[in-house]
């Protein structure tokens, strides 16, 4: 809702997370030889909502204000339920969080966006909370809403994120699989769905899929360390060793914690980096 033709009566509104779609639901009522299209690429490349620009504009506190002001008065307006309840999640409100997005789901008016949004933030608190299964319940909800493929990403990521850890390491690779199909340059989906094939016994197809992320991402240390970790189980010692210190000059950069932990531990096994 954010790239739109100029039209007179096009509006934002809404607190904080401003859209046009109620004046647009009236402008078509009135002019409904207008169409609504969805583009299938990134239009827009947004870059208000990274974790540094949120925290140095006190965006959260700001989000925080304006929709429960809004929800007040609107307690049952599922858009405002879906946001205002992610931000609860994300503020380590869970249960409060939780409250809201089930009352969202309760409205008599629910879009196919918003009901995804409101299983999706259901998915990731239940998992937050460990129930898996109800989290894996809400994600798969999610998935089966009729919008674009490239808008469930995060929903796939987090559902196979969820089945790997239950141990449910096909429906898991079968997940991965659909989000690096929906987006072939997504690095995260080819380390995880690398995770997956070495938890299956596959390390041929492990070292493909991390090679992939490594190659989509070259600063992504975590593929490295793993690629490290299948070199080492075959026995490729030189490539193991090659791929770990990648790894640690990556680390050392953005997780020297972890660079210094996998540092010692190849060193508790008599390798020197």
């Amino acid at each position: 809702s954010r790239l739109f033709r100029y039209h007179p009566e096009i509006r934002f509104s809404r607190p904080y997370h401003a859209m046009v779609d109620d004046t647009v639901a009236q402008v078509l009522q009135r002019e409904p030889q207008w169409q609504v299209v969805s583009l299938s690429q990134v239009a827009i490349l947004h870059y208000g909502y990274s974790y540094d620009a949120i925290a140095s504009r006190n965006k959260l506190t700001r989000a925080l204000t304006a929709m429960e002001g809004y929800l007040a008065s609107h307690p049952f307006d599922a858009y405002v339920c879906s946001k205002l309840g992610a931000l609860y999640i994300q503020n380590n409100q869970v249960d409060q969080g939780v409250e809201l997005l089930k009352r969202g789901l309760t409205s008599t008016e629910l879009e196919p966006a918003v009901l995804f949004e409101l299983h999706y933030h259901l998915g990731n608190a239940y998992t937050r909370q460990g129930e898996l299964n109800s989290g894996a319940i809400h994600y798969q909800q999610a998935i089966q809403q009729p919008i674009l493929p490239q808008l469930k990403l995060g929903a796939y990521n987090n559902l196979g994120s969820l089945l790997l850890q239950a141990g449910e390491l096909n429906h898991a690779k079968t997940a991965y699989e659909m989000a690096v199909k929906i987006d072939p340059s997504f690095a995260l989906g080819h380390n995880n769905l690398g995770m997956t094939w070495k938890a299956l016994g596959q390390m041929e197809n492990a070292i493909a899929s991390y090679q992939q992320a490594i190659q989509l991402n070259p600063e992504y240390g975590e593929a490295y360390q793993n690629l490290g970790v299948v070199w080492l189980k075959l026995g490729k010692v030189d490539q193991s060793l090659s791929a770990f210190k990648k790894a640690i000059a990556l680390h050392e950069t953005h997780n020297p914690a972890e660079a210094q932990r996998l540092r010692q531990g190849l060193q508790a096994m008599g390798f020197q980096v």
